[in-house]
Formats: structure tokens, C-alpha cells, sequence
């Protein structure tokens, strides 16, 4: 029976685990399976990341280099572009990245390429599961009729989950490891053997009777998040039309012990998670003839945060006579969170794209990113790259204006309020002492 005959190498730690995509999700998990003994192969597209983990080099800031290089020295870890070598694996989980069309729809492309890798090369007793974010219904719907037109049955020659991920990139507190695992099998057996698997590396598994509950449980988290982070976008906006300190209320709010979360305005969302999550969950909802209001309007108003916060620097800056055509505005931090080099879907980028379309001279500071590119087909400016600017006390000194997007700890944000003529705080990473005592002028969201 194959549920007893994966138990059984998964209890013996011969089990062999593929993963494919080694990216903020791959990488941390491939490396947890590797620091328990088991051989590990990582599938990836990109050579330049194989040929570096070989290396025993990691290139996300949650994996060091010395865990990798421990690793592959021990021979527990090999990264290849060789797709064949799924033929050698007991268990694959798929952690491919699940973008959206301009549409809006969700891009099954990395999910259906990765699909059909493993149903070219597989073999009677594998275990799959797929943790990339999607739509309810897609790993029985998508993923199980590949594999038995293979030939194979469920139950029989292959098991199949869903089990999503929950990656916080750069929080040092919460990793793979202490994350819970949500596991959902396509059937009793598959839920079974993946939550056994799974806790031989995480803390708590809490499996559910389906990958469909999984799939929907994921996008229920961050929807979840959007929703609440559309609230707190709009609450800003409404206490900065009353003359209310936002950050203020929220502070107050939150010593409500029951009943209240607190949830923070800011210029945008971004990362690979929430900005897109709630599109797949609509998305679902109107093939079966559902309207889902909440979500969009929730969208709607974190969507145009970039704009608004152009907004108030334009009319931060008509009240110092100046315009937006031919002013130099200083962006600190491009990357969608701070301390972190990911610059998926940053609100920075539609907030340089919207400067740079009224004719603002933009330049940005990241230590954590040297280069921005932009893709023409999405942007609204010129899409012409943009290159990390040491910090300088002049850079800070002649910029008609600094937009604080990314509040990275590396800043010094009393340095920068001292020098800056006029500074526009997204992220309220000014201290009532930096801004009691500073000299610029200070527009907080």
C-alpha cells in the first residue's frame, strides 16, 4: 500500500524530497528537510541559483550561506536544472511562484510547467504536493488529471496534497519551523502521509479533509489581511481630512484587549502574497456566479495608495511654490518591506512611475537593492532603470523632497529630517522626538 510504503521511508529518513522552485518559499523549506538527515534535490530554471547553492551560497536574506554550505557539504543538498532527476524522488513539492495575468486572472503557467515536468519523469510511489498560492480546486482539478493520464490512480501509484505556504520574508521570529503547516490531501491517505512528512520539520501540522479547504484557508489569511489593510488605508485618509493624527488613533485603538487587531496604513501593499491572493479568491467566486464586494473594494482603495501619496507630495510641494515637473524627490527604500531586498510588487515602484510620468528628477536609497528594472509594459514612465544613491548629507540636502516608503533600520531617520527640506512619512518611521526636533517640513499619511 503506498501510504504505508512512504510512511515507512519517511520514518527511516530515506526518503528523497524534491522541491521545485527554490525562491523565499523552495529554499528555507529544501534546506529544513536537508538539517534533518534527508537527501535533498532542489529543481530550479535559473543555473545561476543552482551553480550558487552548489557553491554552498545562499541568495535570500532568511537561508545563510553557512546552512546551505552545511548542506551541501554533508551531502544532504544538490540544486540541478535537470528535471529528469524527479524520477529519483519519493516526495515533490511544488513551490513555483503564482503571478497574475494584466487581467487581473490567476497565471497557472509555473504551476502547469511544473505539472508536466513531474508527469514526464513520474513513477508509481511519489508523493506531490503543491504549496504555491492558488484557487480552490486547483490541485485536484489542474494537478490529478495530468497525473492520471500518466496512467497512474490516486491512492494507489501516487498521493496528492495541498499544503500552503506562510512565509513572512526577513521576520527573524516566525521560519518554516515554527510556522503551523495547514496540510489538505486529495483524499484521507494523501492528508496522512503529507502531515506525517511535514512533522519531521515543523512544530505543529494541522491537517484539514481536503486540498480544497487548504487552497481556500490560504487565501482566506490574506484576504483577511488585504481587507483589514483597505480599512486602515482609508482611515488614514479620513484623519488626515479631519486633521487627525492617523498613527495616533490606531495606537489608542489598539489597547482594546478584545475585539480590535491593529492593522497599519501605508503606501501601498506589496509582496508576493497579498496583493495577489484576493484576486485568485474573486476570481474563483465569479465562475460560480459570485460577486465579491468586499475584496474589490478593498483592492480598489489599496490600488491607488501610490497615488495618493503622490498626492500629498504634490501638495506638499505647491505649498513650498514648487512643482512636481522638475523637483528632485529622494524615494528611501524600493523593497515592499523593511530589511528585505524583495521588490515584488512594491508600492514604490508605481509611486516612482507615477513622480516620473509628472516629470519629477526621482532617485531612491536601498541598501538592500542596488538596481530597480522596469518592465515597459507595466509601468507608467519611461521604465528606464534606476541605481541605489549612497545617502549623502548633499543627496538629502538638495532633494525638494523625500518619500519615506520603506522604513529599513539602517536609515538615520533624525539625520534625514535635519538635512530634508520637506519629508513625506508613509510608514510612520518618524519618532515624535525626530520630528519635534528636526528642521524639515513633516507630511505623515
Amino acid at each position: 500500500m503506498i501510504k504505508n510504503e512512504l510512511i515507512e521511508l519517511i520514518n527511516s529518513g530515506t526518503a528523497r524530497i524534491g522541491v521545485i522552485g527554490l525562491g523565499y518559499v523552495g529554499l528555507p523549506l529544501i534546506v529544513e528537510f536537508a538539517q534533518k538527515n534527508y537527501d535533498c534535490i532542489g529543481f530550479e530554471v535559473d543555473d545561476k541559483k543552482t551553480d550558487a547553492l552548489n557553491n554552498g551560497k545562499s541568495y535570500i536574506v532568511d537561508v545563510t550561506d553557512e546552512a546551505v554550505a552545511g548542506c551541501v557539504n554533508a551531502g544532504k543538498l544538490s540544486a540541478t536544472t535537470d528535471f529528469s532527476k524527479l524520477s529519483l524522488c519519493d516526495v515533490i513539492i511544488i513551490c513555483v511562484p503564482t503571478p497574475l495575468r494584466k487581467t487581473k486572472d490567476p497565471d497557472m503557467s509555473y504551476i502547469l510547467t511544473a505539472g508536466g515536468e513531474i508527469q514526464k519523469y513520474m513513477r508509481r510511489g511519489q508523493l506531490v504536493i503543491l504549496e504555491s498560492t492558488t484557487y480552490p480546486g486547483t490541485t485536484d482539478e489542474v494537478l490529478q488529471p495530468m497525473f492520471e493520464e500518466k496512467g497512474f490512480a490516486l491512492d494507489q501509484d501516487f498521493l496528492l496534497a495541498f499544503s500552503p505556504e506562510r512565509v513572512d520574508p526577513g521576520n527573524p521570529q516566525f521560519q518554516t519551523h515554527n510556522i503551523p503547516k495547514v496540510v489538505g490531501g486529495v483524499g484521507a491517505d494523501s492528508t496522512e502521509v503529507s502531515a506525517h512528512l511535514y512533522s519531521k520539520i515543523v512544530s505543529h501540522v494541522h491537517p484539514v479533509s481536503s486540498a480544497r479547504v487548504a487552497e481556500a484557508a490560504k487565501l482566506w489569511e490574506n484576504t483577511f489581511r488585504a481587507i483589514n489593510i483597505g480599512m486602515a488605508n482609508e482611515m488614514a485618509k479620513l484623519c488626515n481630512a479631519l486633521g487627525i493624527d492617523t498613527w495616533e488613533v490606531v495606537r489608542a485603538a489598539a489597547t482594546k484587549p478584545f475585539g480590535f487587531m491593529p492593522f497599519y496604513p501605508g503606501p501601498g501593499i506589496g509582496g508576493h502574497c497579498i496583493p495577489l491572493d484576493p484576486h485568485y479568491l474573486s476570481w474563483k467566486a465569479r465562475q460560480h456566479g459570485f460577486d465579491s464586494q468586499f475584496i474589490s473594494l478593498a483592492e480598489q482603495i489599496n490600488s491607488t495608495m501610490p497615488n495618493y501619496v503622490v498626492e500629498l507630495a504634490t501638495e506638499a510641494l505647491n505649498a513650498d511654490k514648487k512643482a512636481v515637473n522638475g523637483s528632485k524627490i529622494l524615494i528611501l527604500g524600493v523593497a515592499y518591506k523593511k530589511d528585505i531586498d524583495d521588490m515584488r510588487e512594491s508600492p514604490a515602484l508605481s509611486i516612482i512611475d507615477l513622480l516620473r510620468a509628472d516629470g519629477a528628477e526621482v532617485i531612491y536609497h536601498d541598501p538592500f537593492v542596488p538596481e530597480v528594472t522596469f518592465d515597459h509594459a507595466y509601468t507608467i514612465g519611461d521604465g528606464e532603470p534606476l541605481y541605489n544613491h549612497e545617502l549623502t548629507d548633499d543627496l538629502i540636502a538638495s532633494s525638494d523632497c523625500v518619500i519615506i516608503c520603506t522604513e529599513h533600520s539602517t536609515v538615520d531617520y533624525a539625520r534625514v529630517c535635519n538635512l530634508a527640506k520637506l519629508v513625506v512619512d508613509t510608514r510612520n518611521a518618524l519618532s515624535n522626538e525626530v520630528r519635534e526636533n528636526c528642521n524639515a517640513r513633516i507630511v505623515r499619511l
